[in-house]
Order: C-alpha cells, then structure tokens, then sequence
C-alpha cells in the first residue's frame, strides 16, 4: 500500500497538527481517565467487576478471601477492519465481505458451526457473561470466537446473513457490569435474524433489554470494556450499526465499498435510530438540536471519528473486480495497517464471504482459523445439511471448570490451542527461523488456496444446482489438507 501522495515526507507532529487530532500518549491517558469516570460513576455492582474482587485462596493467612486490585489499562480499542463491497464495484453480482479480528496476541480463535436448532417455550441460553431468553427456532451458523466465550467475533448463518463486530470507545463510558458483549449480539444476531434487517432488529432489542457490559478480553489483571459497532450483510444489502450503551443509530448501504474499523464513522446519514436518541444527548449537553444530528461528532472523544480505513481505498481502486481474491489481498495487507501485528495486538483470525445476489447460488465463506492472514490460508465453507464438524480447529472443551466462567474470573489462563493453532505455530517459527524452507511452505500453501478458490468460482459459474454431498465435508477437507502439509 503506497502512502497518500504529497505526505510522505510530513512529520508525525505535523500531521497531528494539519487534522487537529491529540497524540497517541493523550489519547491513551483519555481511556484511563475514561475508565477511572466509569468506576467512580457506576461503582461495581458484581463480584470480580470494578477496581477490587475478591479471589478464594488456601494460601490466605487466616482468611479465605484477599483483595487484589484491578491494574488500569489503556482503553484502546483493538484496531479490526470490516468491509462490504456491493456491484457494480464487486464482479460478477457478487457481495463480497471481510473482517481482520485484531485481539490480544495469545487469545485463540477457533471456528465452529452450530446446526439449525427447535428450542423448547421457556427455555433459557447462556451467553458469555448472563442468561438470557432462549427463542423458539435458531438459524445454523459458522462463526470464528475467541475460544473462551460463548459470542463471536464474526460469522455467517443459513440465510447469507454476515455479521462482524468492532469495539468502540465513545464518550460514554462503557460498562464493567456483566451483560452482554458485542460478540454474544454478533451470535444472537446471526442465529435469530434471516436478514441483515432482521439480525439489526434482534441485536438492538437485546441491547435495550439487558444492556451491554463486561470484560472483553481474559484477563483476570484487568477489566477491558468497550462499546460495540456492528457490519450486518445479506445478498441485498448492509447495515452499520454503532451504539454507546442502549442508544444506537444505522447506516443502510446497498452500493459502493464500505469499512468500519474501531472509531465511530456515522455522521448525518442515518436510516434507523433509538427513539429517545436525539433526547438523550441533548438532556447531556452533547447536541444543541439546532445544527445537524452528527452521530460519530456527538459520541466520539476529540477528533476519533475521522476516517481510519485505508483499505477501503484499494477496493475501490479495483472498482468492477472486487473479489474473493481482492479482498483477502486487502486483510493480508500489513503496511496499510488493515493486518495489525503489533506489541499489544494482533489479527487473529479473519474471514471472507461471497454472496450472490441470485438466492439460486449458494454463499461461501472462508476463515483461516489462525493468527495473520498474510502467514494463513483462506479456507471455504458452505451451508448444506449435516455439515462434517472440523474438531481440529475448535478448542479444547472446559466445562463448568473454565476459568472464564468461575468467579472470580481468569484466575487462570488455560492452553486452549487446538490442533490447527499448534501447527500454525509451528509454521511460523519455521518462516521466522529458515527463510527457504518457510517461503517454499508458503508457496505450496498459496496453491492450495488458489485451488480452493478456483474450485469455489466454479461452483458460482455453474447452471446446475449445486449437489449438497459435494461440499458436506468441504471445510473439514480442506483444514485436513492444511494440516497434512504442515506435518
């Protein structure tokens, strides 16, 4: 990715100046001050929530419990790009969709499908963090998680309905108090909407029902907590959904390339939006109700909500030919910042997904499964009946001994590896360590997934139905094959 021409050679402070944005350092110490409002506004209302819990310990002199003291972090969001392309900038009346999931360095992802399911009346489902209604019938979904919680960080269902979540920092502080996260809506959404507008609606109802809350990350050091932004797709159209509490406002898109990442990109245009919004953030002085409704000025700190996706630029250069291909050249793309590898985080996992705009054509999508698209192979999934289930790329099971579900929480960090991640792993010490041996691997790897999508585009250029026994074990093949490689 090349630089914005004329601004190569400008400082760093010159342009901090030129936009008017703070610096890094004080937008860092902005999140603390942030997170350090939030305590002292809301208080802890849970055990393991807030600045102290407690922790049971046999080691105690003379008392079973003992204070430990939350360490502040930063509240920066992880840096994730989404992004949505519509024809005509997509061939071939395709919608293509991606996500690169930025997390912290060690979590593990891991990709899972869960079929089409009737649920009994009165029937509860336990989310990350709270149980909540269960609703009578849910949708089949793939999804690629975080492996010790029970949302999602992006993921597809039966429909063609794509679903990705950002985390967001708003002026508003956002909640330590358990309830839902992002990634349990990005679930929900998915399993209980068959349409983009259907999964908006169910997420915002949820949101105003049990609030959104919680640490998003498994750190029993430190209680990370953010606000949630949403991408919601379908073969027609997309939603941008970006909310600071209960309140929210969306985006329709039906043309163009779009992207979020993790700063608020609303502005006037706004399709859907909490009834009491606009009341809201005139009773906090935010919004005068005289000048136009900016959602992204009114929600954001200083200047977070100026445009911050490069990526979105080298789709549309390739206007007309946005593809598969294009799009996972994009999430690769290190030196655009689109790929983050940095101290603190880094792209985890990623999907991409392909939507005919003719329902008489199946979606594809493909996940990596693996840490830094640039070193993973895009692998394809397609939703037929009794899909073969891929246990080497779901984490090791837990239980009720999880540390992520005992209070008080991440007391422990357990090896949640499965056994893709550990062959990756390995991988990537051989590209690191023997240049040659690792760049011939990546070469034959490539290939493999060259053949993949070549296979897939022969399935969408196809006039016959599409044979479900053909793709049943399609996802389970492939990460086999990957994994035969590697060995």
């Amino acid at each position: 990715m090349k630089l914005v021409e004329g601004l190569e050679s400008r400082s760093y402070e010159k342009h901090l100046r030129e936009l008017e944005v703070f610096s890094l350092e004080k937008r860092r110490l902005g999140g603390d001050l942030i997170t350090l409002y939030n305590y002292l506004k809301e208080g802890c209302s849970k055990v393991g929530v807030g600045l102290f819990f407690q922790a049971t310990s046999d080691r105690t002199r003379g008392n079973g419990l003992q204070l430990h003291q939350w360490r502040f972090r930063m509240a920066t969001a992880p840096p994730s790009y989404c992004f949505v392309a519509f024809p005509p900038c997509s061939k071939d009346g395709l919608v293509v969709f991606g996500k690169n999931s930025a997390r912290p360095r060690d979590e593990v992802q891991e990709v899972v499908y869960f079929a089409a399911a009737d649920h009994e009346p009165g029937s509860k489902v336990e989310c990350t963090y709270i149980e909540i209604e269960q609703v009578p019938k849910t949708h089949a979904v793939v999804l690629s998680r975080p492996s010790w919680l029970w949302g999602a960080e992006m993921g597809a269902n039966e429909h063609g309905v794509c679903v990705a979540n950002e985390a967001v920092v708003t002026r508003e502080p956002a909640s330590e108090s358990e309830a839902l996260l992002g990634m349990d809506l990005v679930r929900l959404g998915l399993e209980r909407g068959a349409t983009a507008k259907e999964a908006l609606d169910v997420i915002v109802a949820l949101l105003e029902e049990h609030g959104q809350g919680g640490n998003y990350y498994e750190d029993g050091s430190s209680c990370h907590t953010f606000q949630s932004a949403f991408l919601i797709v379908d073969r027609n159209e997309a939603w941008i959904l970006e909310t600071s509490g209960k309140y929210w406002a969306a985006e329709k898109i039906t043309e163009g390339v779009k992207c979020i990442c993790n700063q608020l990109s609303l502005t006037t245009k706004i399709d859907a939006e909490h009834p009491e919004l606009r009341n809201y953030v005139k009773s906090q002085g935010w919004w005068n109700g005289d000048s136009d409704f900016n959602f992204s000025e009114v929600f954001s700190l200083a200047d977070d909500h100026i445009a911050c996706c490069s990526g979105r630029e080298s789709l549309e250069k390739q206007s007309g030919d946005v593809s598969a291909q294009a799009m996972i050249d994009v999430l690769r793309d290190k030196d655009s910042g689109v790929c983050v590898d940095s101290e603190s985080f880094l792209t985890t996992a990623s999907i991409v997904s392909v939507l005919p705009q003719d329902p008489s054509f199946p979606c594809i999508h493909y996940f990596t499964g693996t840490p830094d698209p640039s070193r993973s192979i895009f692998k394809p999934f397609i939703f037929v009946d009794d899909v073969k289930l891929v246990p080497k790329v779901q984490s090791p099971s837990f239980g009720n001994d999880d540390p992520a579900k005992k209070i008080p929480r991440f007391q422990e960090k357990p090896d949640r590896r499965h056994e893709l991640y550990k062959a990756h792993e390995w991988a990537r010490s051989l590209l690191e360590n023997d240049q040659d041996k690792g760049q011939k691997l990546m070469r034959i790897m490539l290939d493999l997934e060259k053949q993949g999508l070549e296979a897939m585009e022969d399935i969408l250029s196809r006039t016959e139905i599409l044979d479900p026994a053909e793709v049943v074990d399609l996802f389970y093949d492939c990460v086999d094959t990957e994994l035969k490689f590697f060995k």
